[in-house]
């Protein structure tokens, strides 16, 4: 399970832009309108996932979508790239297993 204490980003500028709440892992998290999946996740938790290999946190690798690391899952199964995809209001956001 992620550790949604001390997250690995704060944010310090644009923090006018329009809360979007959502779900990551089953916890409460809010972004702000035009972030990316990563982006909210960052703010709300302290990595993206675990590497499968050596089981050390990662938190995105290329960060624009030329890599595999940050696969994640909406709970309705559909696989996306947490840095390519935008946050939406309500969105229910699975990291582990994407």
């Amino acid at each position: 399970m992620h550790a949604m204490t001390r997250p690995q980003f704060h944010r310090l500028a644009e923090t006018a832009r329009k809360p979007l709440r959502l779900t990551i892992d089953g916890r409460s998290a809010e972004a702000l309108e035009g972030d990316t999946l990563l982006t909210a996740i960052l703010v709300n938790a302290r990595r993206l996932n675990i590497n499968q290999f050596d089981r050390t946190p990662r938190a995105g690798f290329c960060l624009m979508g030329a890599c595999q690391d940050c696969w994640v899952r909406l709970e309705g199964g559909e696989r996306l790239r947490a840095c390519g995809s935008f946050a939406a209001d309500g969105m229910r956001v699975i990291t582990h297993g994407g």
